[in-house]
């Protein structure tokens, strides 16, 4: 690659992170507004993990049908439409309306969700696919640029969580929600004025049942994606944050705020922490000066290293019987551990997704990938709700560990390519 293409790779590699930045700002800030804001109106946890489930239900939807867009489109325009579908969503959600009945407001919100989850993942899908075709050739380039844009965007995005709380506590629902469209809308202005060349505008012939991979390790590792963001979700969308409310909170309008300063950092800090570490994920793997193979191993040994910690949360849940200082304290040690075993597995699924797929395919493989992602996303959402209801924070993370030990199976179905 010269070093004028060079140089045009990174322009346009910036300007996809930079728009990617944008969006998981205000898609993190979003998710815990709505969370915590109808979680305040009474909203018991099943409804309140419905309001999630058309979000990632349309993740997985789009995902499969995103990667033949953007074969066929352009992976530009592709971002273009995640970030102005996002704009929509968020003034949609705007226009709640508190008078509505329960039943009403569920069904809007979910609806205004689903389309925030098309936008999420066309601009994922697209950023992703971006730095397969951006990143020079070199041993361990792809897994830095790679880990660079996944760990950035998560560290964004963990501030965006403790924004939306922020914002929830001191503007209120609508202003926040207003204020953010605003923000956004002049971001996406600023890309489509300013975006430079380097990305592929698309080709005609391309068919959607390209979508669907025939590589035995794309599919694996798809497996292992959906039970891994499963594990996560199971927990963080509704139990962890219920559960610290309900610790938290003594039920007063003061003691709603300052609970939800301190849902919103922890929040924060996890995704913050678990961004840093995936950034740091190449020097911790020694990506540099080790092969494929040595990565598909440690997609397996890492994989079974985290099975331990949801394991041994919900044992110690189940044991206290009941909400303590101590057991607050110790949940928050073993998440923000968890998080960091977490984002070394995640770090490496985004590698390898692009490690084994080709360039002609990039779109197709990963967005098939990111289907199986949202719909872990959409599995995990669903138990959360429904494992905290039927059996607390302790069947949460129970679950979270059944789930990663499914992950570890699909992981040690991976075989190295050969060279």
């Amino acid at each position: 690659m010269s070093q004028t293409a060079t140089d045009r790779g990174l322009a346009a590699y910036v300007a996809v992170t930079a728009a990617y930045w944008a969006f998981m700002l205000t898609d993190g800030a979003l998710r815990m507004l709505v969370l915590l804001h109808f979680h305040t109106l009474g909203f018991p946890p099943v409804q309140l993990a419905y309001l999630f489930v058309l979000y990632e239900f349309a993740g997985c939807v789009t995902n499969l049908s995103a990667g033949w867009i953007a074969a066929r489109f352009g992976l530009t325009r592709t971002l273009y439409a995640g970030l102005g579908l996002q704009v929509a969503a968020l003034l949609a959600l705007a226009r709640l309306d508190p008078g509505w009945s329960f039943t009403l407001s569920v069904v809007y919100v979910m609806l205004v969700q689903g389309a925030s989850g098309v936008a999420k993942d066309l601009a994922k899908m697209s950023s992703k696919s971006a730095v397969k075709l951006l990143a020079p050739k070199g041993e361990g380039v792809l897994f830095r640029w790679v880990a660079l844009l996944t760990g950035s965007k998560n560290a964004v995005k963990g501030l965006g969580f403790l924004l939306g709380a922020a914002l929830l506590a001191l503007a209120g629902f609508h202003v926040a929600v207003l204020g953010m469209a605003g923000v956004l809308a002049a971001i996406l202005i600023a890309v489509l004025i300013g975006m430079p060349a380097g990305l592929p505008a698309g080709r005609k012939d391309a068919r959607f049942r390209e979508v669907f991979s025939g590589n035995r390790n794309i599919n694996w590792l798809s497996f292992a994606r959906v039970f891994l963001f499963g594990a996560r979700d199971v927990w963080f969308v509704v139990g962890i944050p219920i559960y610290f409310h309900a610790v938290l909170s003594d039920g007063s309008e003061a003691g709603n705020r300052a609970a939800f300063f301190v849902i919103g950092g922890f929040m924060a800090v996890w995704i913050i922490l678990y961004g840093a570490v995936q950034v740091c994920a190449p020097t911790l793997l020694r990506a540099a000066s080790r092969g494929e193979a040595a990565m598909v191993a440690g997609a397996r040994s890492w994989a079974t290293a985290l099975i331990v910690v949801p394991a041994a949360l919900a044992l110690l849940t189940l044991l206290a019987g009941a909400p303590a200082p101590w057991l607050t304290a110790a949940l928050i040690a073993g998440l923000l551990v968890f998080g960091a075993i977490f984002a070394v597995n995640s770090a490496l699924h985004s590698y390898l997704i692009l490690a084994f797929t080709e360039d002609s395919r990039v779109t197709m493989d990963v967005g098939f990938y990111y289907m199986a992602n949202a719909a872990g996303r959409l599995l995990g959402t669903v138990l959360s709700g429904a494992s905290y209801q039927i059996g607390g924070l302790p069947l949460c993370l129970g679950t979270a560990a059944a789930m990663v030990a499914l992950s570890a199976l699909g992981a040690a179905r991976l075989r190295p390519v050969a060279a």
